[in-house]
């Protein structure tokens, strides 16, 4: 049985659609989502009996961007505190906002190999 893509997840399951990994491969890395919790107060997690957090769609979603912004674009956790605090949408690249489709890229690649080809033959 499997969870609706709505229901509230645990923060192990979290780790996984977020596919952390900690330095030492022993542990889950339930520690960075908990220390991103503490530092971005717009992630709200729903926090039932024993302390269990429990975290909807739009705080995953908030949580991933979190994760783009320092992770692959290298931002500080001052500069991602300063974007998420403007609270206007985030267009963080064109792929993951889906504004973009494979044949665009896919034509993308190939003028991209036509220059480097043409580059090569003027040496």
């Amino acid at each position: 049985m499997t969870k609706s893509s709505n229901a509230y997840k645990t923060i192990g399951e979290v780790v996984k659609i977020l596919n952390l990994k900690s330095r030492n491969n022993q542990s889950s890395p339930t520690h960075t989502i908990r220390y991103w919790e503490k530092e971005f107060k717009q992630i709200k997690p729903k926090i039932l009996n024993g302390n269990r957090r429990y975290y909807d769609k739009k705080n995953i979603e908030l949580l991933k961007k979190i994760q783009f912004l320092l992770k692959e674009q290298g931002m500080t956790m001052n500069g991602v505190k300063k974007i998420l605090s403007k609270n206007e949408p985030l267009k963080l690249d064109e792929t993951l906002n889906n504004s973009i489709n494979a044949n665009i890229i896919k034509n993308r690649i190939t003028n991209i190999s036509n220059i480097l080809k043409s580059l090569k033959k003027l040496k």
